[in-house]
């Protein structure tokens, strides 16, 4: 690993400066410094971006797939130190890291396969007399140049899930990754301009919130793919003007046991521990509410609670550490407050809740008060609800008793109450079988409500950074 990383405007690297400070979560200690965009660098990478309009546009389908394919090899060999970036600048346990180092191949895999698969219809237009002798065609073509934003929870995968299907659409782009986890981001920057994208064709700035309007105010970009808070998210639609917006936002979601799990439990208990404590909880889709049928709960919340207490709390680097730290000390100070509360409101604290500094324990609450903090928004760290239930429609009123709507996991043998949670949950997914946790990389992903607009997976992610295109031939008339 590196102390200095330049950010990449037009496919260059620039180091204007060393201004951004890249901590490591776990030990605080400052491990490297990154240069940090100003208005100037951004106005000029988007500059760049439109100027790559049309070479990206024009770039043959099988020379893009090579752009993809390069990246998957890179990745590959440069997998270690990618994992081991992870692991220090987010603080993600390192099995966590080199999972997301597997999924980041996987995400570029998935496009460069769909890089040649952009395909079109031909219509029938010849629906009444009077369009008789004309025919339709469509394709699809790229929106232009495109604004991403990425988190800091999935440093690599959640910038993967906008830049490949960039490329595999034939979009230039501008990226602001998280100024606290811009690290990853920017070794891929490395790995594109290993490449021979056209020149302009993708810039990639670390840059304050604050300083950064442009990303989502300026007129030139075509598109704006935001993952993050919903607080940001929707100030940030509002202001984005005509262009297309994408909102990944958060949740709180969900996950009914039914009844009929009891010879299963252990093996729900383990999805149900990953789901929940997982990369310390910071996961939009991690499990934080637990409906449990009743007949069930006692013997749940008993396995559920002593596994939840053998975890492994300490450093990342270590290969038994589960759960390392949240992404810093007041990340890790409000989400105890929220417990706090919802323990002086009734709840009881089966588990958990003692904090040092970004560490906080895995915490299993019962008896919350549904209009607690912690019920109603999103905890983003590791911390689960226990909550029983009588009747299967009552389970499913309660997880859309949410102000969100990402995915939601049902454990259940019966195909009937599988179908009803389908019908009637207000998700973006239900995950049968499994926590709301589970995500393959090529499904369509996103939420409802306040958990976001659009999809991502690649080739729905394609879909929104193309356009219609209709092309009308009229026969030529025949002669008499």
């Amino acid at each position: 690993m590196k102390t200095s990383y330049p950010y990449w405007l037009a496919g260059e690297p620039r180091q204007p400066n060393t201004d951004l400070a890249i901590t490591d979560k776990y030990s605080g200690e400052v491990v490297a410094r990154a240069a940090l965009a100003d208005a100037a660098a951004i106005d000029a990478a988007i500059a760049a971006a439109v100027a790559a309009e049309r070479p990206m546009r024009e770039l043959p389908a099988y020379r893009r797939q090579a752009v993809l394919e390069h990246c998957i090899a890179r990745f590959r060999e440069r997998s270690d130190e990618l994992a081991e970036v992870l692991c220090i600048e987010a603080g993600k346990p390192i099995r966590d890291a080199r999972g997301e180092v597997g999924r980041l191949i996987d995400t570029f895999k998935v496009a460069a396969e769909e890089a040649v698969r952009i395909g079109g219809q031909t219509l029938e237009l010849a629906i009444s007399e009077r369009a008789r002798g004309y025919r339709g065609f469509t394709r699809q073509v790229p929106v232009g140049a495109c604004s991403f934003i990425s988190p800091f929870n999935f440093p690599l995968n959640l910038v993967a899930h906008k830049v490949a299907p960039a490329i595999a659409a034939g979009c230039p782009f501008v990226l602001k990754p998280a100024s606290r986890t811009p690290l990853g981001a920017l070794i891929i920057g490395e790995i594109l301009a290993e490449t021979d994208l056209p020149a302009g064709a993708f810039s990639i700035l670390p840059a304050h919130r604050d300083g950064a309007d442009l990303f989502t105010t300026d007129e030139r970009f075509k598109l704006l793919s935001f993952t993050g808070s919903p607080k940001v998210g929707w100030d940030l639609k509002r202001r984005a003007g005509r262009k297309k917006v994408v909102l990944e936002l958060g949740g709180n979601a969900a996950c009914i046991v039914d009844a009929d799990q009891r010879e299963r439990l252990d093996a729900v208990v383990d999805r149900l521990i990953f789901g929940a404590f997982y990369q310390s909880g910071q996961s939009c889709i991690g499990v934080q509410r637990i409906l449990v049928q009743a007949d069930l709960y006692d013997a749940l919340a008993e396995r559920f609670v002593a596994a939840a207490e053998r975890l492994v709390t300490g450093d990342p680097r270590e290969e038994q550490t589960f759960i390392g730290p949240m992404i810093d000390t007041g990340e890790a100070e409000r989400l105890q407050q929220w417990i706090e509360e919802a323990a002086a409101g009734g709840a009881r604290l089966l588990c958990g809740g003692r904090r040092d500094g970004a560490m906080l324990e895995a915490t299993v609450l019962e008896n919350v008060d549904p209009g607690a903090r912690i019920s109603r928004l999103e905890a983003f760290g590791p911390v689960a609800l226990l909550q029983p239930y009588r009747d299967f429609d009552e389970a499913l009123e309660r997880v859309n008793a949410s102000d969100y709507g990402l995915q939601a996991g049902v454990f259940t043998h019966d195909l009937r109450k599988a179908m009803r949670a389908w019908d009637v949950l207000e998700v973006g997914g239900v995950i049968v079988g499994d926590v709301p946790s589970f995500r393959v990389d090529n499904m369509p992903y996103g939420g409802v409500k306040q958990s976001g607009l659009g999809r991502e997976g690649v080739r729905y992610a394609i879909a929104d950074m193309t356009e219609t295109r209709l092309l009308v031939l009229r026969d030529a008339p025949h002669a008499h």
